[in-house]
């Protein structure tokens, strides 16, 4: 859930730092943004095993309707719920922000759905990527300054393309680690289509650019905000999880990568937000 809530950080506090925070707001957008992240959880292991990718023998953490734990029926009426609880704090930002949140809600829950349901899901078409690059990034850290100061700018949005890359390393950590049993499902990841050095090689510059190349030109084109500078330590401590993923497909290994990237990506975004405020 770091992948909702460190964008939410980040533009909440480039609101702040503004002038144009609102807490109702930001606290709005951050329940909104978890709740639609779950649903889209729910709906990828409702679709997942309803279409054979998560078989007996999956190397990744526990899908609860493919280990039996939750009947297929039901985590698809807990999506639905899910989704329907996310109106609530949407009402309120639909409210507040306009028509543009409108199209923000439903693509957002839109994508959740068809990135693993219906005839063409976007996921294994290979088009996850880009898919969580935008609605982790620029979206979500661009949509909740708008929320607040009834304004973007190009700060915010290039500030987005942090989390976002973090979330993309997230899924292609997932990807890396189940691309023998995604290639049998015909599920065609990046990973799927180009192999393993490819996720590997995405995974380096996607922790690269999020963790160093955007806070260093964040600071150098606003001549400002250095503080925003300490959030370069996760590059630091990604260094030896690095040397994980290059080092092995093995799927407690990677499920450890997995835990330690989401924990990077909330660091992130706290370091980057006192930092900004600062």
């Amino acid at each position: 859930l770091a992948a909702s809530v460190a964008p939410v950080l980040m533009g909440t506090a480039m609101a702040f730092d503004a002038g144009g925070g609102h807490g109702p707001s930001a606290m709005a957008a951050l329940v909104g943004a978890l709740l639609i992240q779950v649903g889209t959880n729910f709906a990828n292991d409702y679709f997942d095993y309803v279409k054979g990718t998560d078989a007996e023998g999956r190397a990744g953490p526990t899908r609860v309707t493919q280990a039996g734990l939750i009947a297929p029926g039901t985590m698809w009426k807990a999506t639905v719920l899910v989704f329907l609880l996310a109106l609530v704090p949407g009402t309120y930002i639909v409210w507040r922000g306009g028509w543009p949140f409108v199209v923000i809600g439903i693509s957002s829950i839109l994508f959740a759905v068809l990135y693993t349901g219906g005839p063409l899901p976007l996921g294994y078409l290979g088009l996850g990527d880009v898919l969580v690059l935008v609605f982790f990034g620029p979206v979500a850290v661009g949509g909740t300054y708008y929320l607040q100061a009834f304004s973007t700018n190009w700060t915010a949005i290039t500030a987005g393309l942090a989390p976002g890359l973090f979330s993309v390393a997230i899924l292609t950590v997932n990807n890396l680690r189940d691309i023998e049993g995604d290639r049998r499902a015909g599920k065609r990841t990046l990973a799927v289509r180009f192999g393993v050095v490819f996720a590997r090689l995405e995974y380096l510059l996607s922790i690269v650019f999020a963790g160093v190349v955007i806070p260093l030109v964040l600071c150098a084109f606003t001549r400002g905000h250095w503080f925003a500078l300490s959030s370069l330590l996760t590059a630091l401590l990604a260094v030896p999880i690095l040397r994980t993923v290059f080092k092995t497909n093995e799927g407690l290994a990677l499920n450890e990568v997995l835990a330690r990237t989401g924990q990077l990506l909330l660091l992130f975004g706290v370091l980057f937000s006192v930092g900004w405020l600062l």
